[in-house]
């Protein structure tokens, strides 16, 4: 090959990839306001990421690729634990992770700035990221949740989801509301006696929840609903 063949090998090679990612750039602008819901973005929300950096979250949490790796990922917050469990550890932290080798500090933070936050956390969680990050992955819970959900006749724990309008505040696959923890998450975390105790007296574990308590079902029910929710966690082999 002649030097003259290499040059120009080179440099259509070089201008190609330049406009490539020119092109690619410029599209990837382009579909930002959609991809982000930038109509959502409102003051509250917009409130609510000031609190965040004021309090310097980043430091421990990543959210959205950036921040530190010492406390879980943030971008799926709002999805995975719900509002009513954001407000509470963000209220009462050293409660909410007393078992917890890893401890969060008390920022004193006022109601509206944790409304706020819940907020900010709420428009992260839809922006379309191509559901990152993967261990946070709605597709997954959600093909789990379909294959148990699948049969004629539901699982005795399923049927007692349903009958106790477990989904007016809990999600579970494309079913529900984002008040409490989503179930596949709370699944993959607690054994089905710790979920029968806790439903028993949620106040005993989770001071200042919304969550009411479920005594009037028997022992066996609480053991049926818990085993159902951890079977959530080994439906797709994880």
């Amino acid at each position: 090959m002649t030097e003259k063949a290499a040059k120009w090998i080179f440099w259509l090679g070089t201008l190609s990839s330049l406009v490539l990612f020119l092109v690619l750039t410029v599209d990837t602008h382009s579909q930002f306001a959609a991809l982000t819901h930038a109509d959502q973005l409102d003051e509250q929300v917009i409130a609510g990421k000031r609190a965040f950096e004021h309090y310097n979250c980043n430091d421990c949490h990543t959210i959205l690729g950036f921040g530190g790796y010492y406390a879980p990922d943030l971008t799926r917050a709002y999805t995975r634990l719900g509002s009513d469990t954001i407000r509470r550890r963000l209220a009462a932290p050293d409660v909410a992770f007393a078992d917890s080798y890893r401890k969060m500090p008390q920022q004193n933070l006022s109601e509206q700035e944790i409304a706020d936050i819940v907020a900010f956390f709420r428009w992260v969680s839809e922006i379309d990221n191509h559901d990152w990050p993967p261990q946070h992955s709605e597709a997954r819970w959600k093909r789990s949740t379909e294959r148990l959900m699948a049969g004629a006749v539901l699982s005795p724990g399923a049927a007692l989801i349903n009958q106790e309008d477990c989904l007016t505040c809990h999600a579970l696959g494309d079913r529900g509301e984002k008040i409490g923890g989503r179930l596949e998450w709370i699944g993959s975390r607690r054994n089905s006696a710790w979920i029968a105790e806790y439903l028993a007296n949620p106040e005993a574990f989770a001071p200042g929840t919304e969550m009411p308590s479920f005594e009037h079902l028997s022992g066996e029910q609480r053991l049926m609903i818990g085993e159902f929710i951890v079977s959530l966690d080994t439906a797709e082999g994880r």
